[in-house]
């Protein structure tokens, strides 16, 4: 598959393309640090990304602590005194790169503790990671929705124990791979404000132990009020399966909705891909942006 590919055709998830073999040089964690700049697999980069300053900020690398050791996480929040509401960032395939690290840093300008943490930092290190069929093959598809919600839960204990965030008002917005942990955390989490999920797949991640079960499966039963933005020419995500959704999450009474954008496709909030489309992205993150505040978040 062709890198820029990626958002543009189908992949069977089940059986993602084969690629060489990647051995941790390590037991344990893989990832225990952040890379800079962006993910080798998402490049090239175009001129239109999106580079928001840390003025106001405080913004960095932080180790949070989990079950079984320590994962890396960006974290970005405004500098003045106070608690602010909690925002956990939900990377794409491609880690928390340098477009995740921003997605942080927009959201702390507008007030909130906003925090990615590496949700890979087991599996392998995607940054290095030069084409998405070893991205798929070594490492996404080998991680679990247990470890991905635990992992998300500690995020929020250590967002708490800062001192610096209200963690009684906490959204989770994802993005692709992180779009489909949305709907995911608000099942497990029913404490979640709400939540928005970008473009996430609502089924064929489903694996025995790993990932029992995909939204499309639990929909009718998320109490968490989810905003689902989906493209209208992704090839992800059938609209037949968009329709089946909206039904089933009408009939959970979450106060869920879903938004299609006719003519975009998957990844149109990416701003450093070709898939970027600027209109759909503006509106999406007013939507997001009134959804949470909708939500007390």
């Amino acid at each position: 598959m062709k890198i820029m590919d990626y958002g543009l055709k189908a992949i069977d998830f089940q059986n993602p393309p084969q690629a060489p073999s990647v051995h941790p040089s390590r037991r344990g964690f893989v990832v225990t640090s952040l890379a800079s700049g962006f993910a080798l697999a998402s490049s090239p980069v175009l001129a239109q990304a999106i580079v928001t300053d840390s003025k106001g900020l405080v913004a960095g690398e932080v180790s949070v602590p989990v079950a079984d050791g320590k994962i890396p996480a960006y974290r970005a929040m405004p500098a003045g005194p106070g608690k602010f509401p909690v925002m956990l960032v939900v990377q794409e395939i491609f880690g928390v790169h340098e477009h995740i690290k921003d997605m942080c840093r927009r959201y702390a300008k507008q007030g909130y503790y906003a925090i990615a943490p590496e949700m890979f930092a087991r599996q392998g290190d995607v940054s290095k990671m030069t084409d998405i069929p070893t991205i798929l093959s070594q490492v996404v598809s080998k991680v679990p929705d247990a470890q991905v919600c635990a992992d998300l839960d500690a995020t929020l204990a250590f967002a708490r124990a800062s001192g610096k965030a209200d963690a009684t008002r906490t959204g989770l917005v994802g993005y692709c791979w992180g779009g489909r942990t949305a709907w995911v955390y608000a099942r497990h989490n029913s404490k979640l404000n709400a939540a928005v999920a970008y473009y996430g797949l609502l089924e064929s991640l489903k694996a025995p132990e790993l990932r029992p079960e995909d939204p499309i499966d639990f929909a009718d039963q998320i109490k968490v009020p989810v905003l689902g933005l989906y493209s209208g020419i992704d090839a992800f995500v059938k609209q037949e399966t968009i329709a089946k959704m909206r039904g089933l999450i009408n009939k959970g009474g979450s106060g869920s909705e879903i938004v299609v954008f006719p003519n975009v496709d998957h990844g149109f909030n990416a701003d450093y891909r070709p898939s970027y489309d600027k209109s759909a992205a503006t509106y999406a993150q007013k939507l997001a942006n009134d959804w949470f505040k909708k939500h007390k978040v």
